[in-house]
Order: C-alpha cells, then sequence, then structure tokens
C-alpha cells in the first residue's frame, strides 16, 4: 500500500494536460489516477505473490498499521538529509550542526529498520518467505519507478519519492 501512495505521490507532480488549468478538474483526473493505480497495484501484488483473498486483506491491514509510521520516518530521514546537505554545503558549516543531524539520521534509520522489521514479523504469520522476498522485491520495484517518474516530473532535480502509505492495497 505504501508503494501504492508512493507511486500515487509520483503521479500527483505529474503534469495532467488541459486538468491542470482547472483546480477541480485536476483533482478530480489525481483522484481517480490515483485509485486506478491503487487498484492495478493491488492487481499485481495479489498475482505476482499469489496471495488469496484473506492474505490480501492481512496484508492490507499491515499496510494500513505500518504504512503512515514509515512514511513519517522516510519523510524525515529525507528531510534531515536535505538539511545535512545544506549544512556541508555552506560557506562555513556549523560542526555542532552537523553532528546533530549525523546523530538524527543515524537515529531514524534505526527507527525505520526497527519498523520493517516488526512489519516482516507480522508479515510473516500469513505470507510464506518466498512470498515475503517477492514483496520487498516488488515495493523496491515500485519505489523505483515513483522515484523515476518523480524525477522526470522535476526535471532530474530531485531524487523523488520514496514510502508512503496509501489506503488501498499495494507495496511501499
Amino acid at each position: 500500500m505504501r508503494l501504492v501512495l508512493a507511486i500515487s505521490a509520483g503521479l500527483l507532480v505529474w503534469p495532467l494536460g488541459s486538468a491542470a488549468a482547472q483546480p477541480n478538474a485536476r483533482n478530480a483526473s489525481r483522484a481517480q489516477l490515483e485509485q486506478q493505480v491503487r487498484e492495478r497495484a493491488a492487481q499485481v501484488t495479489r498475482e505476482r505473490l499469489g496471495l488469496n483473498d484473506a492474505q490480501m486483506q492481512q496484508l492490507q491491514r499491515v499496510n494500513t498499521r505500518f504504512g503512515p509510521q514509515l512514511s513519517a520516518v522516510v519523510i524525515q530521514e529525507r528531510s534531515s538529509r536535505r538539511e545535512l546537505r545544506r549544512e556541508l554545503t555552506a560557506a562555513q558549516p556549523n560542526q555542532a550542526r552537523v553532528s546533530t543531524l549525523l546523530d538524527t539520521s543515524i537515529r531514524l534509520q534505526k527507527q525505520r529498520i526497527s519498523l520493517i522489521e516488526a512489519e516482516q514479523k507480522e508479515l510473516a504469520t500469513f505470507l510464506t518467505p518466498v512470498q515475503r522476498a517477492r514483496y520487498l522485491a516488488l515495493q523496491a520495484q515500485f519505489r523505483s519507478r515513483a522515484d523515476q517518474l518523480s524525477r522526470q516530473n522535476s526535471g532530474g532535480r530531485g531524487r523523488g519519492m520514496r514510502r508512503q502509505a496509501p489506503g488501498g492495497a499495494g507495496v511501499r
């Protein structure tokens, strides 16, 4: 699901043609596009992992539980990296600020890993190890595609979207 949001978020910044000129039309097109992306991601996830209805529902629950937490941590990590980059490119980097930002980055990485471990532990209750491995690979593919779309939309300026949690089925 988080992946679906990542893709949706990447598509949110994707120009939608003439709909971009009209806020209401753009919002309606965006919502429709997001729904299509969520549905397609859920379909791909179900097919590639060979999930039954019960497993799909459980996956949605796990994603709903962990998605917002993981998204928040990833956003904080991105912000911390951005601040660190800004500080390091300053004429006179503030040593104390750099130290604080490094500590923050490491703390956030640990927090993200801890969440992923907890998520994997829950996934292990209803997915086989092969399904979990395929799910991780699928999540990476979706993240990569979302990053690619985001970079294309920003003219190659940004690194793109990483992780966000959707309300529908999909992957991080």
